[in-house]
């Protein structure tokens, strides 16, 4: 069965983010709702249902579907939630890059974007799924990890600090490699496959192939509802909000990186002296190749 957050209610305080995870699977109605929610969310706790409905060009009915759709109980349940999230700086510092910034000011948005999407993880992230993705790994007797494009850096580098730590990885660049070797993998196995969009038709090949041979499969990505969510066993979203003049999802590799980074530790800490051991052996190698 697969785990995602967006069957749940999201938490307290985290709500424009828990919206911003579903963007892509909302109707165009709901869609506008969300980016109006988005672009001005205390705006919106002054504003009646109604208010919302002509703002939107949509109906009374479609805001309370809207609500709904993303679990919460109505209107005034996303009204609370807005109101509880902290209103975001004035100095704003958190705002898109614009084109006349200077370097400065350009690179302090930019870490503090960053630092502000990867604490919002936290909301969208489901602890659940999460425990029970470190549990399929540690029994995995090999794992594949899938991604392509610039979800690709992350899997290599993945895959070999797995790889230090005692884990059987594989994790091909090319992706007539990547297909055929999720073809072979089987129950024992999993394919931890990364991927923004969750709608890459390379990686979605693969996945389906490695869950097809019987393998448990396990995502990370950006957004609640996907053709990739539909495939995993245990969906693990970490979404962030892209900020202008920026390579498709930058901060959110940053985000999938923390996530995998968080999975390394747990995993480690399933059979710490097996990790050790494995380390150590694999710290004496890299120093070989120091002066």
């Amino acid at each position: 069965m697969t785990s995602l957050a967006h069957d749940t209610a999201p938490t307290s305080g985290a709500v424009t983010t828990h919206i911003r995870a579903q963007l892509p699977d909302l109707t165009p109605s709901g869609r506008r709702i969300a980016e109006a929610v988005l672009d001005n969310p205390h705006g919106i706790v002054h504003l009646t249902v109604t208010d919302l409905a002509d703002h939107t060009n949509t109906s009374v009915a479609t805001v309370v579907r809207f609500c709904q759709d993303i679990g919460l109980r109505g209107f005034q349940d996303l009204k609370i939630r807005l109101a509880s999230e902290p209103a975001p700086p004035t100095h704003g510092i958190y705002d898109d890059v614009a084109g006349d910034d200077a370097p400065p000011v350009v690179l302090n948005k930019v870490i503090h974007s960053t630092a502000r999407a990867i604490t919002e993880a936290a909301s969208t992230l489901d602890s659940d799924a999460f425990t029970r993705a470190v549990e399929r790994l540690s029994t995995a007797r090999r794992v594949l990890f899938a991604a392509v494009g610039t979800s690709s850096p992350l899997a290599q580098d993945a895959a070999y600090r797995f790889r230090t730590i005692g884990m059987h990885t594989e994790a091909p660049t090319d992706t007539h490699v990547q297909h055929v070797t999720a073809s072979l993998l089987d129950a024992d196995d999993v394919c931890l496959t990364i991927s923004h969009t969750g709608q890459t038709q390379e990686t979605l090949a693969t996945t389906t192939a490695a869950k097809n041979a019987g393998a448990s499969v396990i995502a990370i990505t950006s957004f609640y509802r996907s053709p990739l969510t539909k495939l995993a066993e245990l969906a693990l979203v970490a979404g962030s909000r892209e900020t202008n003049f920026r390579i498709e999802a930058t901060t959110s590799r940053l985000l999938h990186t923390t996530v995998l980074d968080a999975l390394h530790v747990a995993y480690t800490l399933t059979n710490p002296e097996r990790a050790a051991h494995v380390q150590q052996r694999s710290a004496d190698i890299i120093t070989e190749h120091r002066i």
